[in-house]
């Protein structure tokens, strides 16, 4: 039995990417999105590891750790801290409030796991990835002599490093860019297996940038993937394909399933470019 990890974290990207690598590699995590939710959720399941960001609502991580410690019942119950240290004196305060560890934000995914295990006992450790999944059904599958070049664009840096610690892990290199114009001059620069762009921008949106593409002989083969997490209509989804998006896809979405759909454009890519139609290398 593998061991069960309970995640507090109040953001949506951290704990998505957290739980979902927890998971792929065969562990159990649960989740709490604030500390007093984190404090009781605790108690009540007596994880067999706590992970807790420190600055929540309701409770911060200092409160939580303190109330926890407390506790005689969670004696021996490791209690890691994950947080961005930002300033001197910052990790000894995380050590002297009770925690017994921490791990840096941003989380770095191919070490993510091998952080948590360092303070999961060795009998609780899994093996691999969760039993009952294939490599294949985890990860996207490596693509055949080359990694995958996808270009990204989104005014949100967040949004931009939730999909660049998504993607590196798995043979992907992504190019993140914040704007239209610096996306285009980019992609004129270099050849991109596939493009993911946000829809609502400033100045230029996303159909702006997907209009230059398809209009530009050199780039209109290169499959485009719209993503956005504003609330659109089904003209907007029409719109989309009409110009030639080969995916319209809503935030939010599971991890996983954005791994799939990209996997599902870049393996249709593939096919093409088997046969000589693609033009765009």
């Amino acid at each position: 039995m593998s061991a069960r990890i309970l995640v507090i974290e109040d953001n949506p990207a951290n704990m998505e990417l957290m739980t979902y690598l927890l998971r792929a590699f065969g562990y159990q995590p649960m989740m709490a999105r604030d500390g007093a939710e984190g404090l009781e959720a605790a108690l009540r399941e007596k994880p067999d590891i706590v992970l807790c960001d420190i600055q929540l609502p309701k409770m911060d991580g200092y409160d939580v750790v303190r109330r926890l410690k407390q506790d005689m019942g969670f004696s021996g119950i490791p209690v890691v801290a994950v947080t961005a240290l930002a300033m001197v004196g910052d990790r000894e305060r995380v050590l002297s409030a009770g925690f017994d560890g921490y791990i840096g934000k941003p989380i770095t995914p191919e070490t993510f796991v091998k952080q948590v295990e360092a303070f999961v006992p060795e009998d609780l450790r899994a093996t691999g990835p969760a039993p009952g999944r294939t490599h294949a059904e985890s990860a996207p599958a490596r693509l055949p002599q080359t990694q995958a070049s996808v270009l990204v664009v989104d005014n949100s840096h967040l949004n931009l490093e939730f999909l660049q610690s998504l993607l590196t892990p798995f043979g992907y290199h992504v190019v993140a860019t914040t704007n239209v114009r610096e996306a285009l001059q980019r992609a004129r620069e270099t050849a991109f297996d596939l493009i993911v762009s946000d829809l609502h921008m400033p100045v230029e949106d996303g159909f702006d940038f997907l209009r230059e593409v398809k209009s530009d002989p050199k780039l209109k083969d290169i499959p485009f993937i719209i993503l956005s997490a504003t609330v659109w209509r089904d003209s907007d989804r029409t719109m989309g394909v009409e110009m030639g998006a080969a995916k319209f896809i809503a935030r939010p979405i599971e991890p996983q399933a954005l791994l799939d759909e990209i996997n599902s454009v870049l393996g249709r890519r593939i096919e093409t470019q088997r046969d000589g139609h693609d033009t765009h290398r």
